[in-house]
């Protein structure tokens, strides 16, 4: 069998890794716990967590043990990681209910039988420390200044870093520290985001336990413009079927950019990478048949076999039926309304009577693009909302529009 570590430099998962030879041969000889973190600040995972789960899934099936923590502490605090402010803090009930959200949608990735794999909530032991104790035995290997060079922190320093915040790391740390001893767990792995508080954990344990440890980074889930994946016309794109359903969820993946075919399909799939570059190498019309393929396959991994066909049905008869029909009225638009808001576009071909007529359809959910519905009023229309150049609107509940790139 591969060593599990050159599958994931492969497929393109890893970004960092704090020692590269030492982790590859610790995988070579050992069954290793490893852990990723979750922290509760919504009731689903979302598309970016999709890809920690895959890289967690590639690790159990080479031989290794995941370790799946759910942050009820950590999420009383929130992570400053990749925001301009402070996150909204959550009650204990949220991040109860959260954390039991994420605990089922986990399970469809990660086997937890026969002790395969474990999940622990760091509430257990962050909520029961004592201030001083830990001051005492972990604030003493922390610097402020080294703390303040984190990427993290930096970018929030000039609108204002809560104290509250400013803890983050030392948790976090604290966690790998914690897992060390409870479960022998010797690798953290996490987004690219969280390169510093991963080091500090690894850090902590040779200074306090003498013992090796390390930490590996993945990258980060981007579109080929470096934007982050994972946002729609209806907000963030959810793992739960009643927050993303599952055909809107298949028609994101249909609809991405060509560039990015290649890397979801060896990120996002268990395809073989011969099959991943053979469909990345598509160009033109027949990169279609990689867009479907990658949809289906993300699709069924994320909601099962049978919501896939049914996605897949219903798009081929949107697409390719009567969602195609001369009958729908056609508009063309010019390469310069891309960027421009779908509010303008749809009011100038006169979809709309005016601006505020179609802010109030929106507001009241009653347009979809792509039957995905849309949720923001000054949503600009961009390349991923076309399929063969062509993207379908709908206007209330039986009148149909088709917008074409001309």
């Amino acid at each position: 069998m591969a060593n599990v570590f050159d599958v994931l430099k492969e497929r393109g998962f890893i970004a960092q890794c704090t020692d590269e030879e030492g982790v590859r041969e610790m995988l070579d000889k050992e069954c290793v716990t490893f852990y990723v973190g979750f922290d509760p600040t919504a009731d689903s995972l979302h598309v970016g967590h999709f890809l920690g789960l895959m890289a967690m899934s590639h690790m159990q099936r080479g031989g290794h043990r995941p370790v799946c923590l759910v942050g009820g502490g950590t999420g009383t605090v929130g992570d400053p990681s990749g925001r301009t402010d402070m996150r909204r803090m959550l009650t204990d009930e949220d991040i109860e209910h959260n954390c039991s959200c994420f605990k089922k949608q986990i399970a469809r990735f990660i086997d937890f039988s026969e002790d395969k794999a474990l999940m622990v909530n760091n509430g257990d032991w962050l909520r029961k420390l004592n201030y001083i104790e830990l001051l005492r035995e972990v604030g003493a290997h922390f610097t402020v200044n080294r703390m303040l060079a984190a990427e993290a922190y930096k970018s929030r320093w000039e609108k204002g870093l809560t104290f509250l915040e400013f803890n983050y790391m030392v948790m976090q740390a604290y966690d790998f520290m914690e897992l060390h001893r409870r479960h022998d767990c010797k690798l953290q792995m996490g987004g690219d985001d969280q390169w510093s508080n991963i080091i500090a954990g690894v850090e902590l344990i040779r200074r306090k336990e003498a013992k090796p440890a390390y930490g590996l980074t993945f990258t980060l889930l981007t579109k080929s413009d470096g934007q982050k994946m994972g946002k729609t016309a209806g907000g963030a794109l959810w793992l739960d079927a009643e927050k993303t359903p599952p055909y809107d969820f298949y028609q994101y993946w249909r609809n991405i950019d060509d560039a990015d075919v290649e890397k979801c399909l060896a990120l996002l799939t268990f395809l073989p990478m011969e099959e991943v570059r053979r469909l990345g190498a598509r160009r033109d019309a027949a990169i279609n048949e990689a867009k479907t393929v990658l949809a289906y396959e993300v699709t069924k991994l994320v909601h099962g076999e049978a919501a896939a066909e049914k996605a897949k049905a219903g798009a081929e008869a949107m697409f390719g039926g009567a969602g195609a029909s001369a009958d729908i009225p056609t508009f063309t638009l010019m390469p310069e309304d891309m960027g421009k808001k779908l509010i303008d576009i749809l009011t100038k071909h006169g979809i709309f009577p005016s601006k505020s007529e179609g802010r109030r359809l929106i507001a009241q959910g009653g347009v979809t693009l792509n039957d995905v519905k849309v949720r923001d009023a000054d949503y600009c229309l961009c390349d991923e909302d076309f399929t063969d150049g062509a993207a379908l609107v709908k206007k209330g509940k039986k009148k149909h529009y088709r917008l074409m790139k001309a």
